[in-house]
């Protein structure tokens, strides 16, 4: 190389004023080949994910009513149907990876008015509800007897066992290996655990999970989260909630 394609070589010096126009030209044509190929990479990564869904807390439709306290095996609230609305369950939860087992033993089985935030996910409903906003009522709504569980069978359903609460929308998507952790730690507090069917019960796909007797289910079931797995069980109604007693001698992990 010749000294003066030494001399006019394009040379940065960062105590000199000036940039040479090639290296601008360079940095220019750099950055936005960068910018945009993060951005086609970011696209790319992104249409690989799984729908999170549409499911968040309900900040703007607070939840009031007055109800039935039972044990499912895990809290639920009972609500009578009445002109507009055919009788609901809904699920409970308390605030952050918490259940309500503590409040719903001391109602239970009697009338309460419960306040709180519904978490909605489609048809799934859960219910966070507040700081002691769980009291005993007396009046309208409050001395009616719930309708027994309808019985639909036995079945062989596909899905994931996931935390209610979270899958309805606390965080999103709420489901798969990414989430395996929190909703270990989630139903370990007491969050109702849910299975999510690849296929519908009468046009349902979430169920609240019980063990083959209707009790709680424990630290079995720990192994089985966040995996596609095939369980047995049987199938009940109560009011719009569907209630699956899995039988978890029979599951099987399909991937």
């Amino acid at each position: 190389m010749s000294w003066k394609q030494t001399k006019d070589a394009p040379f940065f010096v960062g105590y000199l004023n000036a940039v040479p126009k090639q290296l601008v030209t360079f940095l220019l044509v750099f950055s936005v080949c960068f910018a945009g190929g993060l951005g086609i990479a970011a696209l790319a990564l992104s249409s690989t994910q799984n729908d999170p869904g549409d499911g968040g807390f309900q900040w703007g439709n607070r939840f009031e009513n007055i109800g039935i306290m039972e044990l499912r095996p895990y809290p639920v609230l009972r609500v009578a149907a009445d002109a507009d609305n055919p009788a609901r369950t809904y699920m409970l939860s308390g605030q952050g990876k918490r259940g309500v087992f503590k409040q719903a033993e001391q109602h239970h089985d009697n009338a309460v008015i419960l306040r709180g935030i519904p978490v909605k996910r489609g048809d799934l409903t859960m219910i966070q509800v507040n700081v002691r906003r769980i009291e005993a009522a007396e009046g309208e709504g409050a001395d009616f007897t719930p309708s027994e569980p309808v019985q639909l069978g036995r079945w062989k359903l596909t899905g994931e066992i996931c935390d209610g609460k979270c899958y309805a929308g606390a965080m999103r998507p709420g489901q798969g290996l990414a989430h395996k952790a929190c909703a270990d730690l989630c139903l370990t507090g007491g969050i109702p655990p849910v299975f999510v069917s690849s296929g519908p019960v009468e046009n349902r796909n979430f169920f609240l999970m019980a063990d083959k007797d209707g009790n709680l289910l424990g630290d079995e079931i720990k192994p089985l989260l966040a995996l596609f797995v095939e369980l047995e069980g049987d199938v009940e109604r109560l009011d719009d909630l569907m209630v699956f007693k899995v039988d978890l001698a029979k599951a099987r992990i399909l991937r």
